[in-house]
């Protein structure tokens, strides 16, 4: 049985002045595992032994100073109402509860009054590190370094601490779906983002030595877990660290290895490899390897941590496929509903199915290829090379759809051309097709979206234009010269599955209805 979610924590040591903490890196420094010194963001302190012993009295004084309660976020009866069968399950495989990130029915929502135009920042952000991930040369920005210089007396700063190069990475959370984790022996419930463009799933442990973000529910405690374990520098799980995060690994010095994750928006975790056992509903599954974030900072809502489903041996898909098989389907619900994650096997036959494409840019993403688009059942006026002109890849935390420029410009005179009189609107933020007027009242003509293998998605007015005010709508499109992505607000009420044992990914309507 899962323990309930208590309270809302919130842990800083950020203050004037040299922290209890920054005093302790003199004893537990980190170390690369190349030779070279390295740290993080004043996260140097050893999670077990004597180094909790020590850290302890100046950890539990810290909590009496910076620590928030309030009550959880219950799921009231209306929001339990909608969870229910959905059409594409099966009666097997792992079925898990999927949230948009503005519902109010999330575990961990987003902050209700979080502007649109942020929103549409951070996707931008995350559009650019997918699309910096996959350039072929060498001109991706400078890792971002993240200081531990302790101020010394005098003002002056000591650099015998080093700092860790954090490489720029993916807007997490704003865009991102939540769902439910259990973890520990006994288990605790957690409310974690779900990303198809991460690897690594991690969450934030007590005693959080230096920061984590407002969450809902209690930190996980690896004291209060018999099964819990961490993983020592040597295991071949330590080195895969660098394919999965993107950043290298690090050794503190009791041997205990170190993950550092960041992300587009200046967001990261950095924290300690670990095993223990995950658990979902009446499931469990001992030995899961995932990062126990001791300093998490950026904009995650209110949730625990990250679930990744990339293609990558540290994945939550690739540690449970022995068990329930190499695939996973969902249907990303509209913030009015409820939606579902199947992690196991699926009803095959329900599918139009495309052939995930064959990349070396980032074996760890989804690729498929777009053949074609429509306007009300009429071709776009484009080129067919010029779908294909880019690589595209489907990604459930990007919000907005990225089209080669000369597709999208065409998609936009068409459905420009389909609205009729609809008076224009200035754009907004990425958006430059715009209109007077709300989207359920507008309507549009249905765009479809054709992939290779015969695949189609035909996006009714929903999955089409977005509402960015009370008087504005836009067409949820944008262009690019670098990576097209098919985003969640065209997936959003679809049922999608990505089948990796099989190298294919299938569309099917109607799956949160």
């Amino acid at each position: 049985m899962m323990k309930a979610a208590g309270e809302i924590t919130t842990h800083r040591t950020h203050h004037s002045g040299i922290s209890p903490y920054i005093k302790a890196t003199k004893h537990h420094g980190l170390s690369s595992r190349h030779g070279l010194n390295r740290g993080s963001k004043a996260f140097t302190a050893r999670l077990a032994g004597d180094a909790i012993m020590e850290l302890l009295p100046l950890l539990l004084a810290c909590s009496l100073l910076f620590t928030v309660a309030a009550p959880a976020r219950d799921i009231t009866s209306v929001c339990a109402s909608q969870i229910r069968d959905f059409p594409h399950r099966n009666s097997s495989g792992l079925h898990l509860t999927l949230h948009h990130p503005q519902s109010p029915c999330s575990p961990a929502p987003l902050p209700s009054d979080l502007p649109f135009s942020t929103v549409l920042s951070h996707d931008d952000a995350r559009a650019a590190h997918l699309a910096s991930r996959l350039a072929t040369n060498n001109d991706a920005p400078p890792r971002r370094p993240t200081s531990l210089r302790k101020k010394a007396a005098g003002g002056r700063f000591d650099d015998s601490l080093a700092t860790v190069p954090l490489s720029p990475g993916m807007s997490i959370g704003v865009g991102n779906y939540v769902t439910q984790l259990g973890l520990g022996t006994p288990a605790t419930s957690y409310a974690m983002v779900v990303d198809t463009g991460s690897s690594l799933t991690w969450l934030q442990c007590s005693p959080c030595v230096v920061s984590c973000h407002r969450q809902a529910g209690p930190l996980y405690d690896p004291r209060a877990s018999s099964t819990y374990a961490t993983v020592p520098c040597s295991a071949s799980q330590c080195d895969e660290l660098q394919a999965a995060t993107l950043n290298p690994s690090a050794c503190s010095v009791s041997n205990v290895c170190v993950y550092q994750a960041s992300y587009g928006d200046s967001s990261f975790s950095v924290g300690y490899l670990s095993r223990d056992t995950v658990s979902f509903g009446s499931s469990s599954f001992p030995g899961f390897y995932y990062g126990c974030g001791q300093d998490n900072e950026g904009l995650f809502g209110r949730s625990a941590g990250l679930i990744g489903l990339a293609r990558n041996k540290l994945s939550l898909l690739s540690q449970l496929a022995p068990s329930l098989g190499n695939s996973f389907s969902y249907c990303l619900p509209t913030s009015a509903s409820t939606g579902y994650l199947t992690i196991g096997s699926y009803n095959p036959g329900q599918y139009s199915y495309t052939p995930m494409a064959s990349s070396s840019l980032d074996a760890s993403l989804y690729f498929v290829t777009l053949s074609g688009m429509s306007v009300g059942g009429s071709p776009l006026a484009v080129s067919p090379s010029e779908y294909s002109s880019l690589p595209t890849i489907i990604d459930s935390g990007t919000v907005i759809t990225r089209l080669p420029t000369s597709v999208y410009s065409a998609l936009s005179k068409a459905v420009a051309a389909a609205m009729g009189g609809a008076a224009r609107a200035p754009a907004f933020s990425i958006l430059d097709t715009c209109f007077e007027g709300q989207a359920s009242r507008l309507g549009v003509l249905a765009v479809g979206m054709a992939f290779a293998g015969g695949a189609t998605l035909k996006l009714p007015t929903r999955n089409v234009l977005i509402d960015v005010d009370d008087s504005t709508t836009c067409l949820a499109f944008a262009p690019t010269d670098s990576t097209a992505i098919i985003g969640n607000m065209q997936q959003q009420t679809f049922s999608v599955v990505y089948d990796v044992a099989r190298s294919r990914i299938g569309f099917a309507a109607g799956g949160c209805s």
